[in-house]
């Protein structure tokens, strides 16, 4: 795959790697790539899980009850680059819904009440392609991400709703980028591969207490990857399946030099990662939903690095079989898409591109009791590498990425499912891609980080007015 053509935002700077740095596969997942993916050769977390506010990451995942998304944003396990967080069941972001158009929330005849978004307190460093995990307390976890040097960070810090201000808490043990975040039913954090350091990826993973607000190790995943995804269980055990391996780099950029099909279950209480069944085609930068079954729903995301494929074909993982079953194909082949668990048991595909150029306004619902996809509304802007945020009443906020010109985009958008649409409603104070979006306490949605094409951003915002 050739490397992209487009100098900035990731890790490190490649000369010719693009988008967002390591690669521009990651780009267009986590972060929604401004070029056309040309990699010479590639290689490489989502939810965020994707739990509350997930990235979009490399692969994003979501679960009910368990995190998204990263950060995910609306999935249910979180992907690289994604966060996890103490989401409702069913949900991988959100509370508080809206209803009308124009983003008006109103009832009973009660006055509207305008959704907007407003500045709340900056970060201590500009980041993106970070997570983002809701803590029990209401608190949110920042770690890692990189910065405007495209370096990846080892300092992680502490969002506080109620007084509006964000706190260094203790550093990971290596700087990280594009990994993944996982809220663990003991309390912990589980942060798992991503690019290090010195521009190579990381096998290892590490544990956040926030007790003691400190990082330690916690083993290491069988291969080093990014653009993986991983997602909480039923059984609280973590799925981490796909990605991509090592980066090999000369003066012209970096390669990365393969893709995954491998899967592994880390075990919280034994402290281990196990394999498990393989995926039937290996992906990166796919999402992962866990369902109300206790299954994963596996969707999109690169098929091959050497030519830009997409896999159209959508995989389910069986928890009590540790296997994985194809189950048939999405409406079209996307990656840098959402997906987001919907209260009905649907999912919901939004967006993303074919792996080159366009992206998708299109959107399709994924039954799994009849096990398939059927076309819902579309978006009002065609986007990759959004967030995807599911709201208390039903609906998801979609909020920035890139267009199909290339343009980081300011602008959010609310579904309906119930009306099968989706409503444009205010713009953020900043056009924003590699951002995570997670859903807080008070029904708000906290916005943060990212970056507009050349600039990373310490700033985050509030989302208010979701709820009458």
């Amino acid at each position: 795959m050739p490397v992209v053509e487009s100098r900035g935002a990731f890790p490190f700077r490649p000369r010719r790697l693009g988008c967002y740095g390591v690669s521009c596969l990651l780009a267009v997942v986590l972060w929604g790539c401004s070029k056309p993916l040309h990699l010479r050769t590639l290689s490489t977390g989502g939810t965020a899980s994707g739990g509350a506010g997930g990235l979009a990451g490399f692969g994003g995942t979501s679960a009910s009850g368990g995190q998204l998304g990263a950060g995910g944003s609306g999935e249910t396990s979180a992907p690289a680059g994604g966060t996890t967080g103490m989401l409702p069941a069913g949900g991988t972001t959100g509370t508080g819904g809206t209803s009308g158009t124009g983003g008006l929330v109103g009832t009973g005849g009660a006055a509207a009440m305008p959704v907007v978004f407003a500045a709340t307190g900056s970060m201590t460093v500009a980041r993106r392609a970070h997570t983002a995990t809701l803590l029990p307390n209401g608190k949110v976890l920042i770690a890692g991400g990189c910065g405007d040097d495209s370096e990846s960070l080892a300092s992680a810090e502490l969002y506080d709703p109620e007084v509006g201000t964000f706190t260094a808490t203790g550093s990971m043990t290596v700087g990280r980028c594009g990994h993944t975040a996982t809220f663990l039913p003991n309390g912990k954090v589980l942060i798992a591969g991503g690019e290090v350091l010195g521009r190579t990826l990381s096998p290892s993973a590490e544990l956040y207490d926030p007790a003691v607000g400190t990082f330690t190790a916690a083993g290491a995943v069988d291969a080093a990857r990014l653009g993986h995804t991983a997602t909480l269980l039923s059984n609280g055990t973590v799925l981490i399946a796909g990605g991509f391996g090592s980066i090999a780099f000369n003066d012209e950029g970096g390669s990365p030099t393969g893709v995954f099909a491998s899967a592994e279950l880390y075990d919280a209480s034994a402290g281990t990662f196990t394999a498990t069944g393989s995926l039937n085609v290996a992906r990166c930068s796919q999402t992962a939903t866990l369902l109300p079954s206790g299954k994963v729903l596996i969707v999109g995301g690169y098929d091959s690095l050497s030519s830009n494929d997409v896999a159209a074909s959508v995989e389910l993982y069986d928890p009590s079989a540790r296997s994985f079953t194809v189950i048939g194909a999405t409406t079209a082949a996307r990656v840098g898409l959402k997906a987001t668990l919907l209260p009905s048991g649907k999912v919901l595909i939004a967006g993303g591109s074919d792996g080159i150029s366009p992206r998708f306004a299109s959107a399709e619902l994924y039954d799994p009791t009849s096990g398939t996809f059927a076309a819902t509304g579309s978006m009002t802007v065609a986007r990759s590498g959004h967030t995807a945020t599911l709201l208390p009443s039903g609906k998801v906020l979609t909020a920035g990425g890139s267009s199909n010109d290339r343009a980081t985009l300011p602008s959010a958008e609310l579904y309906d499912p119930a009306a099968e649409t989706f409503a444009a409603i205010d713009n953020m104070t900043a056009a924003r891609s590699g951002h995570t979006a997670t859903l807080l306490p008070t029904g708000t949605v906290l916005i943060v980080g990212g970056w507009n094409g050349t600039t990373t951003f310490a700033s985050a915002e509030l989302c208010h007015g979701l709820d009458p």
